[in-house]
């Protein structure tokens, strides 16, 4: 066995620590490119077995883990064709398909065919018995849209008797600067005596950022940056969309450019080109109305000149026109709307760039977004400063680059020697399809320690 993420997993945590070694075996279900066994190794697992359909993330799969000497283990294939696991099995794993209850999967659940492999799941889990499992979903599964389903499900694992806890684990609160929401489902045979102990781990006080991990970013040092009042950082009034990630005295470690929103960090087109100062107020004052129930009942509205007039007396056609000439408006219905009018399509092909002091970025999809890690750290004593030194001196001098697969690799907490797939989009959406290690890695240790005492005495030699 080559050398195990230990040592990486070691980076996350505050302070040395002392990593439990536990013998037991589990089987790799919807194994993707082996996001649950790279932790569960490290902790001392065999894997009897894995289940992959998607040839891709097979042959990478073993590519990383199966090409080594003594390596006897089943390749079980699709789980709708699984009619028995090894007998000697201990834990269940899985990142089971999310699609069916995401918003991109038309949150069609169990009538999805990849919704009903969870049925596969609960049978093979009846049949074979293991003392508990882990599986991984998208926080849809648990929303008030699919809470009946969900529901349902937990009752399942119930009724074939296992104790089962489930909880919303963010990858960012253990170790890799990535927020990542994800169900997580632990579950311990009911005849253990302690199966109803089990209880999430706590998040680590340590929290990495892209400096910490992004190649091109080793160079740079923590910036600390001034604090500031929510006078000036929003003229008094603290937006109620603020995240956890989003401090309220302190400027955003990251831009987004939108049209459709306003923020101290928000990049808007008519700011990349030269505009004059009225010309930047008609803008703003669409922005600011676009969404007003006065012009409509979509989310987002066009405005007519009259309305646009209404709000600015001295408006000009001809004003409204020079802004169509810059592609910035542009006339539908006799209306005027942005040019850039989904927000996540952002400007000129980038939605965010994160600065090296982030300590996210948000969730790695398998089908990308338009986010960018600019390669240049920047401090200011103001938004205005702030914003005008991002645009003068990373934007205009193309000092940012896009997440390559390399960087997703690292993000998910994968180990240095994971060999990835050599065609840079199959990697990225491979990682993004993947469960973050690190989370993996301190949820099944706590499970462990749970179900220790009734591993078989036959695994002491694994």
């Amino acid at each position: 066995m080559k050398q195990t993420a230990l040592l990486q997993l070691e980076l996350f945590t505050p302070t040395q620590l002392i990593f439990e070694q536990f013998k037991f075996t589990f089987v790799d279900l919807f194994a993707g490119i082996g996001g649950f066994r790279i932790p569960l190794e490290d902790l001392g697992g065999k894997c009897l077995g894995y289940s992959e359909i998607d040839s891709e993330a097979i042959k990478i799969y073993r590519q990383n883990f199966i090409n080594f000497p003594n390596q006897d283990e089943l390749e079980l294939g699709d789980i709708t064709k699984i009619n028995s696991l090894p007998a000697n099995l201990d834990i269940l794993v899985g990142g089971v398909p999310c699609q069916s209850w995401s918003v991109a999967g038309k949150l069609k659940g169990f009538d999805d065919p990849r919704g009903k492999l969870w049925f596969d799941v609960l049978r093979l889990l009846n049949n074979n018995r293991p003392l508990g499992f882990i599986f991984e979903n998208v926080r849809g599964l648990a929303s008030p849209t699919n809470r009946d389903s969900f529901e349902y499900l937990l009752t399942q694992f119930k009724q074939i008797n296992y104790c089962v806890k489930w909880q919303i684990i963010n990858s960012y609160d253990f170790g890799v600067p990535q927020s990542r929401e994800r169900v997580f489902i632990v579950g311990i045979r009911n005849d253990l005596e302690n199966c109803q102990e089990y209880k999430f781990p706590q998040p680590l006080k340590h929290q990495t950022k892209l400096l910490d991990i992004i190649d091109e970013l080793k160079d740079y040092e923590p910036i600390e940056k001034l604090k500031l009042s929510a006078d000036i950082l929003f003229n008094g009034k603290i937006p109620a969309s603020r995240n956890r990630f989003q401090k309220d005295d302190e400027l955003n470690d990251f831009f987004t450019f939108s049209d459709l929103r306003n923020g101290h960090t928000t990049i808007h087109s008519w700011d990349l080109i030269d505009t004059t100062e009225k010309e930047k107020l008609i803008c703003l004052t669409l922005l600011k109305n676009r969404r007003r129930k006065k012009y409509g009942e979509k989310d987002g509205n066009p405005l007519s000149f009259d309305d646009l007039q209404e709000l600015i007396p001295d408006l000009k056609l001809s004003e409204i026109s020079e802004l169509m000439n810059k592609n910035i408006l542009r006339q539908t219905d006799n209306k005027y709307e942005f040019v850039n009018s989904k927000n996540m399509s952002g400007i000129n092909g980038i939605y965010r760039i994160f600065l090296p002091n982030s300590a996210i970025i948000p969730t790695l999809t398998a089908t990308g977004a338009k986010d960018f890690i600019a390669t240049k750290s920047i401090i200011g004593d103001n938004p205005n400063e702030y914003k005008s030194k991002f645009i003068k001196e990373i934007y205009q001098q193309n000092k940012f680059k896009p997440i390559t697969a390399k960087d997703a690799c690292k993000l998910q907490g994968f180990p240095n020697w994971f060999k990835i797939h050599s065609n840079e989009n199959i990697a990225k959406k491979q990682f993004g399809n993947a469960v973050s290690v690190p989370a993996v890695y301190h949820i099944a240790k706590e499970l462990f320690r749970l179900i220790k005492p009734y591993l078989p005495i036959k695994n002491s030699q694994l």
